[in-house]
């Protein structure tokens, strides 16, 4: 399931992001090819949300349409890793780290957002996942890894208000009952920028996130396991498949590719350049939504969606050349990246 999980790297404890570029001006071929993957992946990401309602149409549980989205990745990822000859490395410490990965990122989120799909539209979906970020910087002032500042406070109030503008007028959703979903999917998300904490300050050095997101993934699936066989929600994909069936599946693409996209385009033109993707990943979610189902929105959920630009814009954190250099010369490249889920 989509939406941006900021991670922080203890070292970094003026800015969360470190832009990872050299001071040399880039090439023209460079900008082109860092836009073209930006749209790329906020296009992308953004469907997913459109998939994630396709995906329940047919009746699929919720629980197991997080399964088979988990299983189906996990085993594109796997694919990856043993072409690449790289190996998840299992130690200890590192098998808790995935545990409490695979929970906050895929296990509790995913099976939520997967409810959530079927009661409010792919447009309101966008815009509660775009929450993460000012969740994450909220957790981030919480353990003293970034400082708080009066602009981003305001990101905050901002970002507050546009789920009240959801939630508490009686029109502002389509149907008025779905407003505790909205209050699921914040708190799902919430969990989202736990995972992002976790992972910024517990992922070993230098492992490829392909590597990382493989054990997590794996993990989440030994969970779910017994879950799904306990609670009865056990399913075999839908053959031959249904519309719901290829959106698991095309959520599931989405979730092993756009990371290495994401990851690429840090390296590419730096971690503040790519937490762009906030945006079009909610912009796209919402004009998706408008093209394959028709949706209509009501004026209280435009409004939402311009006061959550404007809280990521005032959330997004600045680029500093002196954190560039050091950075750059640690070889460490912080990384912005969404729920394992999509």
């Amino acid at each position: 399931t989509p939406g941006l999980s900021l991670t922080y790297q203890r070292q970094q404890m003026v800015d969360p992001y470190v832009t990872h570029s050299t001071l040399e001006h880039p090439s023209r071929a460079k900008r082109l090819g860092s836009l073209l993957i930006l749209l790329f992946l906020g296009i992308v990401w953004g469907l997913s949300f459109s998939l994630a309602r396709m995906s329940t149409e047919s009746g699929i549980h919720p629980v197991m349409i997080n399964y088979w989205s988990c299983l189906i990745g996990a085993t594109l990822l796997a694919s990856y890793c043993f072409f690449t000859k790289q190996i998840p490395p299992i130690t200890r410490s590192l098998v808790g780290f995935y545990l409490i990965c695979a929970v906050l990122g895929s296990v509790v989120p995913g099976t939520v957002y997967f409810y959530a799909a079927s009661h409010v539209s792919a447009g309101v979906l966008s815009i509660t996942i775009a929450t993460v970020p000012l969740l994450t910087f909220v957790a981030a002032v919480v353990f003293r890894i970034e400082a708080l500042s009066y602009k981003r406070i305001l990101g905050i109030l901002c970002g507050i208000s546009s789920i009240g503008l959801l939630v508490v007028p009686n029109s502002g959703l389509p149907d008025p009952d779905a407003a505790p979903w909205v209050i699921m999917m914040v708190l799902a998300a919430a969990c989202y920028a736990a995972e992002g904490l976790v992972i910024a300050t517990r992922t070993p050095p230098r492992v490829d996130v392909f590597v990382v997101v493989t054990a997590v993934l794996i993990t989440a699936v030994i969970i779910m396991t017994p879950i799904v066989w306990l609670t009865g929600t056990f399913e075999v994909m839908p053959w031959p498949f249904s519309r719901s069936s290829w959106a698991i599946l095309g959520m599931s693409v989405i979730m092993a590719t756009a990371y290495g996209g994401f990851y690429y385009l840090i390296v590419l033109a730096g971690p503040v350049y790519a937490s762009q993707t906030a945006y079009l990943i909610t912009l796209s979610g919402v004009l998706w939504g408008i093209l394959i189902y028709d949706e209509t929105h009501s004026a209280w959920i435009w409004a939402s969606l311009a006061v959550m630009m404007i809280a990521l814009a005032l959330v997004k954190p600045q680029e500093t050349t002196q954190q560039d250099q050091r950075s750059h010369d640690k070889g460490e490249i912080p990384v912005t990246l969404p729920g394992t889920n999509g």
